[in-house]
């Protein structure tokens, strides 16, 4: 947000050649959330296919895709139709979207910024409940349709009669789902479905609430039978210019919990050579540390 499109492209652009960076994220958000209300903010998926066709080896997602936006079968097509584009390096980042449940619930600090933002763009919130059911149906389709050539669904939000996708994504079955949430049913659905899980760091949630919800989602893996080791975690962590080793102090304390995949978001306005400040600030000297540890 308030970020024009020559910074995130020079940005995007420069972590490709650095080999300390392993993906690329944007967000799927129309407003902005703090700030001037009439803030730069660019669609999240048709910027995506943008940098992903200029780009050659960063794998790249959206973080996270709002279910409440797309049509389940529009989605899996965008999706398709990204992956063959770059080669297949698309993770497909997914959340429920907007309910009527405010971000402060279950630790995540702040107000809610889905009730503005769907009502200006004539979108409808949902109950937490029904937009994890949701999510879960929209799961299933994303997954017939990479991989079924002919693919019906009938559930209780969603129909498909006769979907044809062509072509399928590279990725076979399909991109690896990444699943952002913390609340107990999502959880329970990271668990079932999810490669990647992700949750917001510090200052949005604490140390405590990460532990918690970490052992739920081992109590969780488990419930289903699933090893909680095949389940990446991931946290995204706001970045500080001014204070690099308050951020290293974080992500260190975050792999010590067992997060093993680190989104380092960019405060606006991004430094000139952002991606090269990140190495040198914040991604050598927490492998450093480890190596000596």
């Amino acid at each position: 947000m308030h970020v024009p499109y020559a910074d995130i492209q020079r940005v995007w652009l420069d972590a490709d050649e650095l080999p300390q960076f392993r993906d690329a994220w944007l967000w799927d958000h129309f407003l902005p959330l703090v700030g001037p209300k009439d803030g730069d903010v660019l669609e999240g998926w048709t910027l995506l296919t943008a940098l992903a066709a200029q780009t050659t080896r960063l794998r790249f997602g959206l973080l996270v895709t709002s279910n409440r936006v797309r049509a389940p079968a529009v989605l899996g097509k965008i999706a398709s139709t990204l992956d063959v584009i770059s080669g297949g390096r698309l993770t497909m980042g997914l959340g429920a979207g907007g309910t009527h449940q405010p971000p402060g619930a279950g630790g995540i600090a702040g107000p809610n910024p889905a009730i503005a933002e769907y009502e200006a763009y004539g979108l409808t919130l949902v109950p937490p409940g029904e937009g994890v059911d949701r999510l879960r149906e929209t799961i299933e389709i994303l997954r017939g349709m990479w991989t079924q050539d002919v693919f019906d669904f009938h559930g209780r939000y969603y129909t498909l009669d006769q979907n044809r996708n062509e072509p399928k994504p590279i990725q076979r079955p399909g991109p690896p789902l990444l699943i952002g949430g913390w609340g107990n049913r999502m959880m329970r659905l990271i668990a079932e479905h999810a490669d990647i899980w992700n949750i917001s760091g510090p200052p949005h949630t604490d140390f405590d609430v990460l532990t918690d919800r970490i052992r739920r989602l081992d109590a969780e893996c488990a419930r289903v039978g699933r090893d909680p080791a095949t389940v990446s975690r991931s946290l995204q962590q706001l970045v500080t210019y001014d204070d690099p080793a308050a951020t290293r102090a974080i992500i260190r304390r975050a792999a010590g919990l067992g997060f093993d995949h680190i989104v380092l978001s960019l405060t606006r306005p991004y430094p000139d050579r952002a991606a090269q400040w990140l190495v040198r600030e914040i991604i050598d000297p927490v492998l450093e540390e480890t190596s000596a540890a």
